[in-house]
Formats: C-alpha cells, sequence, structure tokens
C-alpha cells in the first residue's frame, strides 16, 4: 500500500489540526507507490534471515502511562484471539514494515514527554507532528494495522539501550523471529541485534504486559538493569 494511503489514514484517525495535516501532507508528496523507488526493489527482493523469537515468561506490571491511554483508546489495547500472533512475512510485507518505520522515523521530531506534555511519562499518538519513543511506535503500529498487518503480532516494548536508560520499541513477531522497529535508526533489527537489554512487552494473549526470561536476554554492558 502506498505510503500517502497509511499517512491519509492516519490524519483521518487522528482528527489533526493544521499545523500536522502539513506536516504529513508534506511527508505524502514526498513519497511514491512502495516499490517505485529503485532504492527499494532490492529490499523487495529479499527477506532477513530467521531467528530464533524472544522469550517471555510471568506478567509484568504495566506502566501507569500505557494504563491511561489504554483508558482513553481502549481498542487500542485489546487483544482479538481471532487475529494471527505472527506476521507471515513475504517481500511486500517486510517492505512495508521497513517504509512505515523510515518514513515515521523522518516525519516525526523526536521530543521528551517533558518537553512536550510538560509530564513526565505520557502515552499518545504525535498528532501534532512530535512525540517521544512510545508515541513515534505507537504511529507506526496504527499504519501497519491500518496495512492489514495483525494488531496482536506488533507488541509494545520496554528495553534499557545503550545509555542505560528506558526505552520504548516496537516488536514486529513474524514467522521469521522478532524483530523490532525504533526511532533510533531505520534499521528493522532482529531483536537479539539491538544492543538492549528486554525488560517486557505487551502480551500477545490478552491485555497486559509479560516479562522477558532474563537467561535469553542479550545484556548492554553499560546498561543498568
Amino acid at each position: 500500500m502506498p505510503w500517502g494511503d497509511f499517512l491519509r489514514g492516519f490524519i483521518s484517525f487522528a482528527n489533526c489540526g493544521e499545523f500536522t495535516k502539513k506536516i504529513l501532507a508534506a511527508a505524502i508528496a514526498g513519497v511514491g507507490l512502495i516499490g517505485s523507488n529503485p532504492g527499494l526493489a532490492e529490499t523487495r527482493a529479499s527477506l532477513p534471515p530467521i531467528t530464533l523469537a524472544a522469550v517471555t515468561s510471568d506478567p509484568a506490571r504495566p506502566t501507569v502511562a500505557w494504563e491511561e491511554f489504554c483508558h482513553r483508546l481502549p481498542s487500542e489495547c485489546g487483544i482479538d484471539p481471532s487475529e494471527a500472533s505472527t506476521i507471515t512475512l513475504s517481500p511486500q510485507v517486510w517492505t512495508t514494515i521497513l517504509e512505515v518505520n523510515t518514513r515515521v522515523n523522518q516525519t516525526i521530531e523526536a521530543v521528551t514527554d517533558f518537553d512536550h506534555w510538560g509530564v513526565v511519562d505520557r502515552w499518545d499518538y504525535p498528532a501534532d507532528g512530535r512525540g517521544d519513543c512510545e508515541d513515534i511506535q505507537l504511529l507506526k503500529r496504527k499504519l501497519l494495522t491500518e496495512a492489514g498487518l495483525p494488531h496482536r503480532a506488533l507488541r509494545m516494548t520496554v528495553v534499557i539501550d545503550e545509555l542505560g536508560e528506558g526505552h520504548a520499541v516496537l516488536m514486529a513477531r513474524t514467522d521469521r523471529g522478532d524483530f523490532v522497529l525504533d526511532n533510533k535508526r531505520n534499521a528493522v533489527l532482529p531483536w537479539q541485534q539491538t544492543g538492549y537489554y528486554y525488560i517486557k512487552r505487551e502480551s500477545s494473549d490478552q491485555a497486559g504486559w509479560v516479562s522477558f526470561k532474563g537467561e535469553d536476554v542479550p545484556v548492554v554492558i553499560t546498561a543498568t538493569r
């Protein structure tokens, strides 16, 4: 699906102001059909190598900001058991994931919640063209689900990054392993190759969170757990 169609859908969804519409319209104007760019043709021709999926264990406590987000938009946090819990990757689907990750990273200005909202932590869609890590990943998930990917397979995930700080990414659970969409990089990497320490993610089975098994999680030397 064209990236422009994704953004037009988001404009309708967000009911956003004129400032946001100008930002997203500029992105629409600058991007053609997925696959029409010669640089993407090579990407479409190959899929990522198969890797092991991340292993989770016990239920984990969600963040207060996630609970507040779910209270405002409960449909974004529920689980539909009829949906697939993993994405079947094809070259087209993989290209769509790469395209959404890159274009959202290029379109949304990364700012802290304190600078944006005046609060320590808030989860929301970046309807004014600005947002922090979780806001940016939420937009990616919205666009990917509107493209037909199962919401259940796109899980918000909390990690410790290379600076030893808390960070949110979007984990795409696929039939070739779990891959991470991140606003810090345009590459979509297998979860083991990010260098992050994985804390917890949204459950694929019910509304809530689950923790990662420590023995299966790579550790960043400079990070504090």
